[in-house]
């Protein structure tokens, strides 16, 4: 995918509205019992920023971002602000937020992920755009400082492979890739002024 490492403006993103979307078929038999089936392994995100806007300058701001990415073209950075950090919103990415993988003694790269559940059926979140210069790793409960990050793939790579059976474990702050989800803005001033927000919807993006 054609992919701009650059964040749509974050002021605006905070006003959005949006969240987890998945796919499921449910068929409903004579009898009354229902046939449940989840058509993808991961939920895929969208959201829609045109609650965001709150200015003329707001509505300016983003139709030159639109411009830029070519409409639905090219994809960027969106912050979730309901959801872009490894641990609680109202606490620090620390080291031990997330187990990412086990040592084998070889291996030195590791993807990061995100832990969602209670146990029961938890879904491990792929994070492939981590926020440059957020990410903190231990390995075996003991801080790690030299080591790499793929801010566009969230790979971490580090100076020496772990011991087998040592726990990897990161924090971090992280961005959805997103595109827009339409070639089309339509924005009228009139309405904006009475308080009728313009639609503009974003989708998250697979690799």
């Amino acid at each position: 995918m054609a992919f701009d490492d650059v964040r749509f403006p974050t002021a605006i993103a905070r006003g959005a509205v949006g969240g987890p979307e998945r796919k499921t078929d449910i068929v409903t038999t004579a009898s009354g019992r229902e046939e449940r089936n989840g058509r993808w392994a991961d939920s895929r995100r969208r959201y829609n920023a045109g609650f965001g806007l709150a200015s003329l300058d707001d509505i300016e701001t983003v139709v030159a971002f639109f411009e830029e990415r070519r409409g639905r073209l090219h994809a960027f950075r969106f912050k979730d602000h309901a959801d872009y950090k490894s641990c609680p919103a109202s606490a620090t990415p620390a080291p031990t937020d997330q187990t990412i993988a086990t040592g084998d003694g070889t291996a030195r790269t590791f993807q990061l992920r995100k832990r969602y559940g209670s146990g029961l059926r938890d879904h491990w979140r792929t994070i492939v755009a981590p926020v440059p210069g957020s990410v903190v790793v231990a390995v075996a409960g003991v801080v790690q400082t030299d080591f790499n990050v793929d801010s566009t793939t969230g790979l971490v790579t580090l100076a020496a492979a772990p011991a087998a059976g040592a726990v990897v474990m990161a924090g971090f702050e992280f961005d959805v890739p997103v595109r827009f989800d339409t070639d089309h803005i339509t924005i009228s001033l009139a309405q904006f002024n009475a308080g009728e927000i313009p639609d503009i919807p974003l989708l998250e993006v697979r690799s």
